[in-house]
Order: C-alpha cells, then structure tokens, then sequence
C-alpha cells in the first residue's frame, strides 16, 4: 500500500501543471498582460524617450474610458439581448456630474464614483422599466430618443452643463484627499478603475444572473418557464450599462478637464455598439480587441490623416466597412479572427513537427 501511496504522488508530481502553465491559464492572465503594457507605454512617455508620442497615449486612454462603457453594452446586447444608442448621452451625463462636483466640493474621488453608480442605478431602473413595454427596433428607437433629448438638454444655455461651449477648466480629482492627480497619473487611475471593471464583469457573466440574462437572451418564452424575472433582470442589464456608462464619463472629464455637449452624440454611442459587436462576445476581451481597433485607431492615426481631419464623421464609414467585412467572415467577431488564426498557428507547428520528427510511436 505505501509502494502504491508513493507511486501515485510521484505520478501526480509528474503529471501537475507547470506553475506557468497553470498561470497562463488563470482567467485574468491575459488582462494582466494587457495591463502590464498599457502600464509600460505610459511610463515611456513620462519617461520622455520620445518612443511613446502624446496622440498615442491619449488614444489608448481615451480607449480605456469607452471600454468600460463598451462592456456595460456587451453585457446588454451578448446577455441579455438589448441595445441601447443612448450610451453616449450618459457618459455626457457622468462627465457633467463629476464636473460639477470637482468645481464645487473638494471630496476624494471615491466619492465622486459613489454617487454617480448612485445616480447610474436611478438612471438604469428608469429605462429598464421603460424598456419592459417594448423590444427591438421600438427600443432602438426610444433609446435614441431619449439620447436625442438629453443631448439637446446639454446644448441649452445652463450652469451645470455649460451650454453650447461646454465645461472647461475642471481640476483633476484627488486620491482620498492625498494625492492630487494630474493628466499622467490620471492614466494608471483609468487603467485600474478598467481592470477592476474588467474582475467585475467577467463575475458577472460566470454567475446565476448572467446565466439568467444569457436565456433570456436566447428565449424570453424559454426564460420565464426556468423561472427567469424579466422584469429584474431587464432592469439589471439596463443599470449595470447605465452605470458603467456613468462611471467611464467620470473617468474622461478627470482625464480630458473638459466636456462639451457635440461629442456625446448618437455618434458616439454607434461606435462603442460597432466595437462591441465587432469583438464579437460580452466578455471584455472582445469590447477590447474592438475597441482598440475602432477608437485607438481612430484617434491615434486617421485624425492625422488630412482626409479624416476634413470629414470627421468619414471614421464611421471606415468602421462600418471593416465590421461588414469581419463579420461577413468570421460572425463571432474579432474574437472568434484571433482563435481561428492561433488555431491556424499551431496546426503549422504541429505539421512542421510531424515533418521533423515523424509520428508519435
């Protein structure tokens, strides 16, 4: 028996997964790298190197801000089978409220992202109660409604919104009343509010209300005779975008200092729904492979395009192209690109090694 007990242990040392291997198959191994290099490309900048320029490290963080609202629309369109176009108005609305409270209070940060989650579940139950009487192109349709009105609101002569020429001048937040931030540092406190969005996000999709969400998705008829609420889960899908939407218009007027109401347009909230689907699943994996090839693009070389600079609006044209054209190829998205070509990468490997060495015995 203990010729057996050791035989077994020493099969189990033999057989157990190298600490690497085990680490790389971690669910967060992969954010984590891409963590470590968003890291590293601005400590290169700050570093002046010169290897970094300035478009690029405001491209990649004005893509952080739109991924944190593009997984609350990953979330409602791959779970829970919404959509929504009034994305941008909300983030417009995050940055007026983070606006006004960095000008008049002098509270930490954390504050600030408190209560505007607060006023994103307020603002989330509204519509999705609103959304319980209709579905599909009518809610499309309400949506954009209503990010029509509330971008028209912002255009109004006003204090809080600053009327046709916007807010300017906002001070960069502190960090518990410690810490005062600036345009450099505000980036690792973006890419960390990302990452922990990211945790959030992925628990999300992997627990009973996710799952709830994912048949409703596929069946309302379906859902409700498992025993899925849809009027609780409608309304969850809805704040949980509705809040991360808040939280990433806070993130950019703490970034950029400014808002006006032009860029929160339907525009706006298109193109974080083309990343979206253009990564091709909930998980934030896809709303960031998408969203850097839609926004980090975008800003980082067609706006230094002389074409782009004229017809502004023309990156939406580019954009529409280019997901006609990965989806028509590949429906699961980017996503489903990238597996295909690992795919097609290791049966090169696997033939060059067959070739090599002949077959396994």
């Amino acid at each position: 028996m203990r010729k057996l007990n050791n035989d077994y242990t020493e099969l189990q040392k033999a057989y157990a997964p190298r600490p690497m291997k085990k680490m790389s198959s971690h669910p967060l191994f992969g954010y984590v790298i891409v963590s470590l290099i968003l890291m590293a490309v601005q400590i290169l900048f700050i570093s002046g190197s010169g290897l970094i320029p300035l478009n690029v490290t405001q491209a990649i963080m004005q893509t952080m801000i739109y991924i944190v609202a593009g997984m609350g629309v990953g979330l409602l369109l791959f779970m829970a089978g919404l959509m929504s176009f009034a994305t941008g108005a909300f983030i417009g609305l995050g940055t007026y409220l983070a606006a006004y409270i960095l000008k008049s209070y002098m509270v930490p940060y954390i504050v600030i992202l408190f209560f505007v989650l607060l006023v994103g579940v307020v603002a989330g139950v509204l519509v999705g109660f609103v959304s319980l009487r209709v579905k599909g192109m009518h809610l499309l349709i309400i949506t954009l409604a209503l990010a029509t009105v509330m971008s028209t609101m912002y255009a109004l002569p006003n204090d809080f919104t600053g009327g046709p020429s916007g807010i300017s001048k906002v001070p960069f937040p502190e960090l518990a009343m410690l810490f005062k931030t600036n345009r450099d540092t505000m980036y690792f406190v973006v890419l960390a509010v990302m990452f922990l969005l990211i945790v959030v996000t992925l628990n999300i999709i992997n627990s009973p209300m996710g799952r709830a969400m994912l048949a409703m998705s596929s069946s309302e008829s379906l859902a409700q005779a498992m025993g899925v609420k849809l009027l609780k889960y409608r309304v969850l899908a809805f704040v949980i975008a509705t809040v991360y939407s808040l939280l990433a218009g806070v993130l950019y007027v703490s970034y950029m200092q400014s808002s006006i109401y032009a860029t929160w347009s339907s525009s706006l909230a298109m193109n974080i729904l083309i990343a979206a689907c253009l990564g091709g699943t909930a998980s934030p994996a896809g709303v960031m492979v998408g969203s850097f090839v839609v926004f980090t693009i975008d800003y980082a070389f067609l706006k230094n395009i002389t074409f782009f600079q004229q017809y502004p609006q023309a990156s939406l044209f580019f954009n529409g192209i280019l997901i006609i054209i990965i989806i028509a190829k590949y429906p699961g998205g980017l996503i489903r690109f990238l597996g295909a070509v690992k795919n097609k990468v290791r049966s090169l490997f696997a033939k060059g090694r067959l070739y090599r060495y002949g077959p396994e015995e």
